[in-house]
């Protein structure tokens, strides 16, 4: 299948503030290890196995709008959204939702405000577009 030909993205979203409280110790979330991509985009990589990967992304309110590269995930991503808001493709989402993009699921997130958001990837990323986000 060309890649222009892909199927809609499938995603799985919950909203967890009915019953999930997001109380963040901002003490030690600055204390993190953070790469700082130089538009607003900072990670911090709290594990990682093979291809697996835990990090937490911080995207400051006056952040690049194309700040986040496009990219494919080989295995899917699950994130949930601890701060804030963050939008793609698919839809706009906020503190407290977790969300389930499918295998293969490719997209160009963007945060509106100040968001931090904990995701997880099954298999690893693959950047598509390395040209966005390079400015600012």
């Amino acid at each position: 299948m060309k890649r222009d030909e892909r199927v809609p993205m499938e995603v799985l979203c919950r909203s967890l503030r009915d019953f999930l409280k997001i109380d963040l110790d901002d003490g030690a979330v600055e204390k993190l290890p953070w790469r700082d991509f130089g538009n607003g985009l900072f990670m911090a990589r709290l594990a990682r196995e093979g291809r697996r990967e835990l990090v937490l992304y911080r995207i400051r309110a006056d952040a690049n709008p194309d700040a986040f590269l496009k990219h494919e995930h080989i295995g899917g991503e699950i994130y949930l959204v601890l701060k804030g808001r963050i939008a793609d493709e698919t839809g706009e989402y906020r503190e407290g939702d977790f969300v389930f993009l499918d295998a293969k699921s490719v997209h160009t997130p963007r945060a509106i405000g100040e968001t931090l958001v904990l995701v997880l990837w099954p298999e690893g990323v693959r950047i598509l577009d390395e040209q966005a986000g390079q400015s600012g």
